[in-house]
């Protein structure tokens, strides 16, 4: 999930606040340039894992862009409020790993409640509050057939590993 700092940056400045980190200040991940003076990094959300940018899912009328419907997701929540991000010191696919408040709420757990990531529990060891918010989430769209559970899906991680839906080609990538 990309994250642009640019956002954090310009939201500080209207407040009149420097953006802060709870370790040493630094942090070492891929960037990119948004424009000359703003620069957007990648940050992976710790133990939520939403459906891949191309990924598609299944309902009894057709396959729909579920993956397309997540990134639209998360960016709506992240226009519409300030975020604040604490990383967790780790690293998944060389980007940062750390969780993401966006107006006082999980985006992880909002994401995996709308039906549009599920949750990594694997990684979640350390947090068991957060693993158990995140698998009550999951329960509660499975149960209200809401995002992706209104069908099929492939999870995202058998996803990045070549698993497709029949609908999907088999040359999608995330």
């Amino acid at each position: 999930m990309r994250l642009i700092l640019g956002l954090a940056l310009i939201a500080a400045a209207c407040t009149g606040t420097a953006p802060r980190s709870d370790q040493s200040g630094a942090i070492t991940a891929d960037g990119r340039a948004i424009d000359g003076d703003t620069v957007s990094i990648d940050i992976r959300l710790f133990g939520a894992d939403a459906f891949e940018k191309r990924q598609m899912c299944r309902t009894t009328s057709g396959c729909w862009p579920c993956g397309k419907a997540a990134q639209d997701y998360a960016s709506k929540l992240l226009k519409a409020n300030s975020a604040t991000i604490r990383l967790t010191g780790k690293q998944s696919y060389g980007r940062p790993i750390g969780t993401v408040d966006v107006g006082g709420q999980d985006l992880g757990e909002t994401m995996i409640a709308a039906g549009l990531a599920v949750p990594a529990t694997s990684y979640l060891k350390s947090d068991p509050a957060r693993a158990q918010r995140y698998v009550a989430a999951f329960e509660t769209a499975q149960r209200r057939q809401l995002g992706a559970h209104a069908g099929y899906f492939v999870d995202p991680a058998k996803w990045r590993h070549g698993e497709r839906l029949s609908c999907e080609r088999r040359s999608s990538r995330g």
